[in-house]
């Protein structure tokens, strides 16, 4: 039990924290394992969307630092090996990485 004001502010602050950290950590988990399924039955538009959007929670989750960056890069390297694996054709080496372009002029 907290014995201050700040002590007490701070557990009450730990304990939203926790609860929306515990929300999303959910629905990441649960939009990968939805990704996986999809990427199992080979249907290359469907799979495409559900990759997209795993990466895109996984990110999400861990730019918030809700899981470590660590964790969701490799966690992310993983689900693309995993999609080039079974879906090669969607997913070619670099083809689901968008290009970066130089902004720097010749001079």
């Amino acid at each position: 039990m907290a014995n201050t004001r700040q002590s007490t502010k701070r557990a009450r602050q730990s304990k939203k924290r926790q609860a929306r950290n515990a929300i999303v950590k959910t629905s990441t988990k649960g939009t990968i394992r939805r990704a996986l399924e999809v990427l199992k039955g080979k249907d290359v538009n469907t799979a495409k969307e559900a990759y997209t959007s795993a990466i895109r929670a996984l990110s999400k989750a861990a730019s918030k630092g809700v899981i470590p960056k660590a964790r969701a890069a490799r966690k992310i390297g993983r689900l693309t090996a995993f999609a080039q694996k079974l879906v090669p054709d969607a997913f070619a080496a670099g083809a689901t990485k968008a290009k970066k372009t130089s902004t720097k002029s010749a001079t």
